[in-house]
């Protein structure tokens, strides 16, 4: 009965904040898994560390030769690793915001990267079509997966750290065992549209992807059939992250090239609410891991990160 009725009793999400300060487009947006903090990642080669209770700026991340266009938390958000058209992933102890190690091996950018939930790996995936997984205490890099045949667009590790899933512009979904490094399984529908985005559901067992015909799908990995399909948003060029919103009912939250938030009830598939306020592109999503609050990141013409939440009671 509920999940009938939840649709239209969602307390709609407002505008609470607009956090300005990077020069170019705003490539990610990430709460740390305490909540106390929102990183944000740009082409102006920075990432910005703010405080989502007041919009302060914290720190700003910076070192890199060229744009980054993804970083992810520590589970102990302590750190922060990011990935960069420079070719190298940099870890950075977020308190003092430098950066105490460079990892090399990829021979082009650097697109996507996350933390195992150890944290003491590092999954990246590049352009130059391979996974790589680097041991988070050296800086080695561990194993090369030869993942893809085209640019890779998304590396999420599972819920245990035991499964990396990859996604590329080759339409394919890989899903490999961290430990070995073998492929277990392909997911591909009957189109093959490029997969722009990838991730493990909060319990591990679906898996949420984005492809660049409009379309959100969840997936059951295990038996590799899709569920559901997400659609109202537009999604054909850029590679849009999104989120599982889990915090207040379970619904599904993307950015879209027509410059709004997208929310989905999980079950129903309904769009719940469109998020409007932003001046470009959303590229970046991220639902705070216990409060009712959304953070978004906008391309060039927009360059904010914006925070968005729930009138309370």
């Amino acid at each position: 009965m509920a999940a009938e009725s939840s649709a239209e009793e969602m307390k709609p999400y407002v505008l609470k904040q607009t956090l300005s300060g990077h020069k170019r487009a705003v490539s990610s947006v990430k709460f740390s898994g305490d909540g106390a903090l929102l990183g944000s990642s740009s082409a102006d080669k920075t990432v910005r560390i703010w405080s989502p209770a007041d919009g302060s700026l914290r720190q700003e991340l910076a070192g890199h030769g060229q744009g980054i266009s993804d970083f992810a938390w520590s589970t102990d958000s302590r750190y922060v690793c990011t990935a960069s058209d420079d070719r190298s992933i940099k870890i950075w102890d977020v308190q003092t915001a430098t950066a105490v190690k460079t990892l090399q091996g990829h021979t082009n950018y650097v697109f996507c990267v996350n933390y195992n939930p150890q944290s003491n790996m590092i999954v990246s995936g590049s352009f130059d079509e391979t996974v790589r997984v680097w041991d988070v205490k050296t800086g080695k890099c561990l194993k090369v997966l030869p993942a893809h045949s085209d640019p890779v667009t998304a590396v999420n590790f599972n819920r245990d750290g035991s499964l990396i899933v990859s996604s590329s512009y080759d339409g394919l979904c890989r899903i490999w065992d961290a430990s070995n490094g073998h492929c277990m399984k392909t997911l591909i529908d009957d189109e093959n549209p490029p997969v722009s985005f990838v991730k493990f559901s909060p319990n591990g067992k679906f898996i949420l992807a984005g492809t660049l015909d409009n379309t959100l799908r969840l997936w059951n990995f295990s038996t590799g059939k899709f569920l559901k399909t997400y659609t109202g948003h537009v999604n054909s060029k850029f590679c849009i992250s999104a989120s599982f919103s889990v915090t207040n009912g379970k619904y599904i939250v993307s950015g879209s090239e027509d410059n709004c938030i997208y929310m989905w009830e999980l079950q129903t598939r309904k769009i719940v609410q469109k998020l409007e306020g932003h001046t470009d592109v959303v590229i970046s999503v991220s639902c705070h891991p216990s409060e009712n609050k959304i953070a978004s990141g906008s391309l060039g013409n927009d360059c904010t990160v914006k925070l968005w939440s729930q009138e309370s009671e």
